[in-house]
């Protein structure tokens, strides 16, 4: 749920310097909102969305309600496939839960394509820092890694192992699959990294 200090009414100056100046009158701000959320890659508070569309908060907070409702399809409408929740205290679209088996299988028949050099190196930070959040493995590598967690996501190589209830951030882990395409029954028969290291000291911190 949201916090208390999400009961302002419009988005606080810190909110909104170096956001965009909002979107035109003629743009229905639910519409608004459910394009940037097809597009995010963590929860969104509700004060940055606000600050995103330049409307106040209660807007946001009717627009967001209304979303639910919609995919949920509570107007006689269809129940959609995916669904709006809120998770650490913010906002995102995620495929419903009883379809998640039906993504999955999607997925894993599909042909499989070898991954990129940025995927692997991805890959391994998870594997060896895992839990851990986006954030954090782009802080690793010192480049843009949500293309790429995507690609990873949507492989079923990595999963959301929790949601940091302060920051909003996922992290993220390995999951089963990793094992099998690799042949090792636990992550504990994954190689010592320090050997590899320059002098053993340098790159994860208690590495294996």
């Amino acid at each position: 749920m949201g916090s208390d200090a999400e009961t302002t009414t419009e988005p606080t100056e810190a909110d909104v310097e170096g956001a965009p100046r909002g979107i035109p009158d003629h743009i229905d701000v639910a519409r608004a909102l459910e394009a940037i959320l097809m597009v995010a890659d963590e929860p969104q508070s509700v004060v940055g969305l606000a600050a995103g569309v330049g409307r106040p908060v209660e807007d946001v907070r009717a627009a967001l309600a209304e979303l639910v409702a919609d995919y949920d399809g509570a107007a006689g409408g269809p129940r959609r496939g995916f669904e709006l929740r809120e998770v650490g205290g913010g906002w995102r679209i995620y495929v419903r839960g009883e379809l998640d088996e039906v993504v999955r299988e999607f997925v894993h028949t599909q042909s499989p394509a070898k991954l990129s050099q940025a995927a692997l190196e991805t890959l391994a930070v998870i594997a060896y820092k895992q839990p851990i959040s986006r954030g954090a493995i782009a802080s690793i590598r010192a480049v843009n890694v949500d293309s790429v967690v995507r690609t990873l996501l949507g492989r079923g190589l990595i999963t959301e192992a929790f949601t940091d209830s302060e920051t909003g951030a996922i992290h993220y882990a390995t999951t089963e699959l990793l094992l099998t395409q690799l042949g090792i029954n636990s992550l504990d028969e994954l190689p010592k990294i320090s050997p590899l290291l320059d002098d053993g000291s340098r790159g994860f911190d208690d590495v294996r």
